[in-house]
């Protein structure tokens, strides 16, 4: 997921993909502790993708207090 595409995205949107993420994150944990795991760069990915949206949503959050002031 590439940061201009969740440029794109509203709040709600955002907020759901971070949820999704954070799923598939203790999902891909679950599985390293029984041993079941296909894609051994799952993790990486969804931590890099969880870093991204939060960003995002921090820039969105900033720029909302410098119009207010």
């Amino acid at each position: 997921m590439k940061a201009s595409e969740l440029l794109e995205l509203s709040g709600e949107e955002l907020a759901q993909r971070l949820r999704e993420r954070c799923d598939d994150l203790a999902s891909f944990r679950m599985q390293m502790t029984t041993g079941t795991v296909d894609n051994v760069r799952a993790a990486r990915t969804a931590r890099r993708d969880i870093a991204r949206i939060k960003t995002v949503m921090r820039q969105r959050e900033l720029a909302a207090q410098r119009e207010a002031q």
